[in-house]
């Protein structure tokens, strides 16, 4: 009877003693795992760092002098330009900007463009704006992110001057906000590659010192349809055949095949411009508001005609083709 209790007790204290041992070999294991992970973020958050000081790092760009209008109707056509080519779209309707952040991830900055408090409108010179609307660099010399200057790089002297001299114009309206940033773990997304390419500054792709591209003259034309569909461009891709775009959050939207064999084939250049218009397709379909009918809509009828010649001008491809 002893010697029964006393092989139990023997192979409780063997029990605890492998207990013991599979505990001890798993907290190695874990430390060995938790400092793996530390180690390969502490590596990745040096690469992405990298990679965000040369993004987001210093450039020299050549920039043109171009006349910049004072009058009042180059002014209004300035804001037209403004309106048509989205500018409202990022930086608000007033132009005095707005941030998006996701704390611990990131903060993209559209920067207040009035002369208010915390707009680079109160010490930008002229060469400035050429500098950031043509070439995507900063007062800083600093990349601009999330700022499309490769379509903006076609606008012709003459549309790039009244834009600037109404966004010279505008009342001061005053809104500090943080400045562009990636914080720790963006910095990892960047790395692994988890970042929307949106983020490389268009000042990367820029033929700085190339010949200007020659801007068509204004008017009903597919030549004048091309020059400002390429703002359609940034959504539905350079052949405007569609693609899947993010608007900043996890969710993703189609930007529907514009070319003759796609979302509009049927319609008649009425139809296009009633859409374009209201937002409202022939078949009855409201238009998202990720499409920005109501600033496109805004086009003279000229400039709509001349958009929907240059789509029918394209070959019939299909989506995302």
């Amino acid at each position: 009877m002893q010697y029964a209790q006393y092989a139990v007790r023997s192979r409780k204290v063997m029990d605890l003693n492998m207990i013991r041992k599979i505990l001890k070999w798993i907290g190695i294991v874990l430390g060995s795992l938790i400092g793996l992970l530390v180690l390969a973020f502490i590596v990745l958050y040096v690469i992405g760092s990298v990679k965000w000081n040369k993004l987001h790092g210093t450039y020299d760009v050549p920039v043109e002098t171009i006349p910049i209008p004072t009058d009042q109707a180059s002014i209004a056509r300035g804001e037209h330009i403004a309106t048509i080519r989205l500018c409202r779209e990022c930086h608000t309707e007033t132009l005095r900007g707005q941030f998006e952040a996701a704390p611990g991830m990131l903060t993209f900055t559209f920067p207040n463009l009035t002369s208010g408090a915390g707009g680079v409108g109160a010490t930008n010179t002229d060469e400035d704006w050429v500098r950031a609307i043509r070439h995507g660099v900063g007062y800083d010399g600093r990349g601009l992110v999330l700022m499309p200057s490769g379509t903006w790089y076609y606008l012709s002297d003459e549309d790039l001057g009244v834009l600037i001299a109404y966004l010279k114009s505008l009342p001061p309206v005053d809104n500090e906000m943080p400045k562009t940033d990636l914080e720790p773990l963006g910095r990892v997304m960047l790395a692994l590659g988890q970042l929307p390419p949106e983020i490389e500054p268009n000042v990367i792709s820029i033929d700085h010192d190339g010949p200007r591209p020659v801007a068509p003259e204004p008017g009903v034309t597919v030549e004048y349809g091309l020059y400002l569909a390429r703002t359609c461009m940034l959504c539905h891709g350079p052949a405007l055949n569609g693609q899947t775009i993010s608007v900043g959050g996890p969710e993703t939207y189609l930007a529907l095949n514009l070319t003759p064999g796609g979302e509009m084939k049927g319609w008649s250049e009425e139809d296009f411009i009633a859409t374009m218009r209201t937002g409202v397709t022939p078949n009855g379909h409201q238009l998202k508001d990720v499409m920005p009918w109501k600033y496109f809509g805004q086009m003279t009828d000229d400039e709509l005609k001349a958009l929907w010649l240059y789509l029918q001008s394209l070959p019939s491809l299909l989506q995302g083709e």
